[in-house]
């Protein structure tokens, strides 16, 4: 997967980013062709992949899947799937589909069927709970969780992923990879290399140790949430030792599977909003394109955004916003920002050895981190001065 090593993401919730959700129904066009008026600017910034959040039929956000075969109808069909598809390869974007293979939503018609016949082969497909009920995910009522062991939802699984690999998708983003049993991907991701030996899984996990995740899994990737979360606090709190913590450990990470790496996704406070001090923007954004990982920038991050997660009904709804269906720039949106993001892309992309670069820190003080970034053919130095809220890169 050479391909993987120059690889960097515009992360897209096509749900949102089109106006299809919450709005559902109002006769407005929310299909994915909408996408394509912003592909010039994906390409503009520096990415040659798009990150699809979720496209396949829902009751409401896109993770409560009814049917893993079907376009989303907010979305519009398979023809607007295939024209988006075409649209992105011809600019040299690929493309990551968005999978929810942990749980499905209250619609799904393999549940509705275990409604209606407890203890029968649809009931199977079904985690259940010491009384009989069945499970639900991280105590959403509306997510309800699959039996991981029943060869039935393996195979199911398997043949969802090689339906999309063979319809154009380059690889798939593992959503809730973390709460799914490691066997379950050992068995089936190797299945599905086996027609699709160039696509690359990226899993979703929030905390644990990476090697010992991909190890277990044959997943490819995964999320570096601990490098997110140290790149914003440290920033905010001022203090640079934090950040140098972590770079050893994603040194670390990067040592065992090259992660992914972002300032912000679809599940987190925007970058903008998160910093204290914007200028600060900057520096994060050096710190994505001069460290080892397979970066990826959320969709408006880019232009300088603003949208506060909030833990309630509809609390993404403010980080996943509808864009403007011509392409043109959403109120808001900070031309200095844009320019950063693609001077720093653009530095990423002069040095594709960064992919699995090793980072050393050089000096660590109350206000200013020095690391050196190395790989099989060369070396960045980069300095971060925390109190002035400015960043530099030379060869070293």
């Amino acid at each position: 997967m050479d391909w993987v090593r120059h690889a960097i993401w515009w992360h897209v919730y096509p749900l949102g980013f089109t106006g299809a959700h919450p709005d559902r129904g109002d006769g407005a066009d929310h299909s994915l062709r909408r996408i394509v008026a912003w592909l010039d600017h994906a390409v503009a910034l520096g990415a040659n992949g798009l990150l699809l959040g979720p496209v396949f039929a829902s009751a409401t956000h896109g993770y409560d899947t009814t049917d893993h075969l079907r376009i989303d109808p907010r979305l519009g069909s398979d023809a607007d799937f295939d024209a988006l598809v075409g649209e992105a390869k011809g600019r040299g974007l690929r493309i990551l589909l968005d999978g929810v293979f942990n749980h499905v939503g209250p619609e799904h018609p393999r549940l509705l069927a275990a409604r209606a016949d407890p203890g029968g082969p649809d009931d199977a497909w079904f985690r259940h709970t010491d009384d009989g009920e069945i499970a639900v995910f991280e105590g959403h009522p509306g997510l309800h969780t699959l039996d991981h062991d029943n060869p039935a939802v393996r195979d199911h699984v398997a043949d969802v992923l090689c339906h999309w690999l063979d319809r154009g998708a380059d690889g798939w983003r593992l959503d809730a990879a973390y709460t799914v049993p490691d066997d379950f991907w050992a068995a089936v991701l190797p299945r599905v290399r086996e027609r699709h030996p160039d696509a690359w899984f990226l899993g979703e996990v929030i905390h644990g140790e990476h090697d010992a995740v991909t190890a277990a899994t044959t997943i490819d990737a995964l999320t570096q949430y601990e490098l997110w979360k140290a790149i914003w606090s440290s920033l905010n709190d001022g203090n640079p030792h934090e950040l140098a913590w972590a770079l050893q450990r994603h040194d670390r990470f990067v040592a065992a599977a090259v992660p992914n790496t972002f300032v912000g996704n679809h599940d987190v406070t925007r970058l903008a909003s998160q910093l204290h001090d914007r200028r600060h923007i900057e520096l994060a954004v050096a710190v994505l394109c001069t460290v080892g990982g397979t970066p990826s920038v959320y969709a408006g991050d880019e232009l300088g955004l603003t949208g506060v997660k909030e833990e309630r009904a509809g609390g993404d709804d403010a980080v996943r916003p509808e864009f403007p269906a011509d392409g043109s720039l959403p109120s808001g949106a900070d031309p200095h920002v844009l320019a950063v993001h693609q001077e720093l892309i653009g530095l990423r992309r002069c040095h594709p050895w960064l992919y699995d670069a090793r980072t050393e820190v050089a000096e660590a003080t109350d206000d200013r981190l020095v690391y050196v970034s190395h790989g099989d053919g060369g070396a960045l130095r980069v300095t971060l001065d925390y109190a002035a809220g400015t960043w530099d890169v030379q060869d070293a």
